[in-house]
């Protein structure tokens, strides 16, 4: 159950997880070719059914960047939106079967420089994606996230374009609605009761609709136009929105290409969730830790209720979860409101919303994307030495030049790569005194300290007292064996004299005291 004994903070919080969750819920169904309402069911039922069962006390859920290719494939492959729907609910029922069969375990394997990494890059991509809308260029969707666009562009080339194409009335939006969030944040570290109470984000987003409205009466050539502004079809509100609802058809049952496509999505979709959640437990300022089996199951069921109700696929996604965290969330509550403003707003007020200017939630992102990537967390990083900053800055790199999950495996490699050569320096120590020489293992022993091992036999001079000490290790692979075994057998030739230390706790036979 919900905690409410923050609901003040949750709530505030909640207000501005929803203004940045609104635009990017119609842009990711726009670029997925589905409708408009797909996107924002995805995300009401991000909130308030995932919200309610993820373990995550600040996790975000909803509809996700990262599936836009994936999705726009699969309904064009498909032919049916309502065919790809039932896809959706089956692509649930299999995240619910990863949760009992205790799949979350699968996030217990992620590098935290990779985590770190990844959180720093999704901050430069907010602050690279969002410039554009900030000044006026709206050409892709507010949640586009890799670096080849679909307009043909990528990241920097869009970015230059973008300056070519200024409006100067959203460049004045942006910039009293970042002047308004960082004021307002200096006045509620100071303790100001006022600023605490209201979100500076909200009172940026109504500062910039009476702005527009007064550049309509003052100043023409600075109006903000309908295509920078959000673009909620309902304008009918309640009626329209549930008449743009696809409910799955059953009859594709029979079809191949309906389990196919639920797989594909259960699997990324569940390494996304994973991702994010693991993230968030990152910067979740109460240190508190998600159960990942859980969190697929929250996922599972959003999934199977987004799709018998139209909606596009849900994951744990860290745009809105940073957001989240930012706002000053302390417990699920936070996301499952947002999920209530989302249903109210846009069947109640769609019209009022229509008047938001994208260029004022651009800078609500940016600054969002400042926070994830300040200079002190590269240097923290950095002073943690090579090991963590390489997988760190390689993630970092791989995600904004690719997207996020293809960057996220590339960083998992190099992370890996790190962590397999931290533990063979670990597993085996070289000691010398003069010519006394000494070698320990440390636990276990695989065959990928066998560089290792030979680099230090090779270091041994002839005529020297070599002990190698297995006492205290448990497994030793073969291949080490063998390489010792070799070893023993040439010291002869080279005057060297070998000792074995041994254990009766030692597992391998040539270290196991009889």
């Amino acid at each position: 159950m919900p905690n409410f004994s923050n609901w003040k903070q949750d709530i505030q919080a909640s207000l501005v997880v929803f203004l940045v969750a609104l635009p990017l819920c119609l842009g990711i169904a726009l670029a997925s070719g589905a409708p408009l309402a797909s996107g924002l069911i995805a995300g009401i039922i991000g909130g308030l059914v995932v919200g309610a069962v993820s373990g995550s006390g600040v996790s975000v859920s909803g509809p996700a960047a990262g599936l836009t290719v994936i999705v726009a494939a699969a309904i064009i492959d498909i032919g049916n939106f309502q065919g790809f729907t039932l896809a959706v609910v089956l692509s649930g029922v299999m995240q619910i079967i990863f949760s009992f069969v205790k799949g979350g375990k699968l996030g217990d394997y992620f590098p935290s420089s990779v985590i770190k990494g990844m959180l720093a890059a999704i901050g430069l991509i907010l602050i690279l994606k969002q410039f554009p809308h900030a000044i006026g260029f709206d050409s892709d969707f507010m949640g586009d996230q890799s670096f080849a666009e679909a307009s043909g562009r990528n990241t920097f080339s869009a970015i230059g374009m973008a300056i070519e194409a200024v409006h100067p009335g959203s460049i004045i939006v942006a910039l009293i609605s970042v002047f308004i969030m960082l004021g307002w944040e200096k006045g509620a570290y100071k303790g100001n009761q006022f600023f605490k109470i209201i979100p500076g984000a909200l009172v940026a987003v109504v500062t910039s609709v009476v702005l527009n409205e007064v550049f309509k009466l003052t100043a023409p050539g600075l109006v903000i136009e309908t295509s920078h502004l959000v673009q909620l079809p309902f304008s009918g509100g309640m009626k329209d929105f549930f008449a743009g609802l696809a409910m799955p058809d059953w009859s594709y049952l029979s079809n191949p290409k309906i389990y196919i496509t639920a797989a594909t999505i259960a699997v990324v979709g569940s390494i996304e969730s994973l991702l994010s959640v693991e993230a968030a437990d990152k910067i979740d300022v109460d240190g508190r830790i998600t159960n990942k089996n859980r969190e697929l199951l929250a996922q599972g069921l959003g999934n199977a209720i987004s799709g018998l109700i139209g909606g596009l696929p849900v994951t744990a996604v860290i745009v809105r979860t940073s957001a989240n965290v930012s706002a000053g969330a302390k417990t699920k509550l936070s996301a499952i409101f947002h999920g209530l403003w989302l249903l109210s707003c846009v069947i109640a007020i769609p019209a009022l919303l229509n008047l938001i200017p994208l260029s004022c939630l651009a800078a609500v992102l940016i600054l969002v994307g400042y926070k994830l990537t300040k200079p002190e967390i590269i240097k923290k990083m950095y002073a943690r030495g090579w090991n963590q900053f390489i997988p760190f800055v390689v993630t970092t790199l791989a995600i904004l030049f690719t997207d996020l999950l293809v960057g996220i495996g590339i960083g998992m490699v190099v992370g890996f790569i790190f962590v397999i050569r931290s533990s063979m320096h670990a597993s085996i120590v070289l000691v010398n005194n003069d010519e006394e020489w000494l070698i320990r293992f440390h636990k276990d022993v695989s065959f990928l300290q066998k560089s290792k091992l030979t680099e230090m036999l090779m270091k041994i001079p002839n005529g020297a007292n070599v002990v190698i000490d297995g006492s205290k290790s448990i497994f030793v692979d073969d291949d080490i064996v063998d390489l010792i075994e070799d070893f023993m057998k040439r010291a002869n030739c080279s005057d060297i004299k070998v000792q074995l230390r041994k254990s009766s706790l030692a597992l391998s036979p040539i270290f196991r005291e009889e």
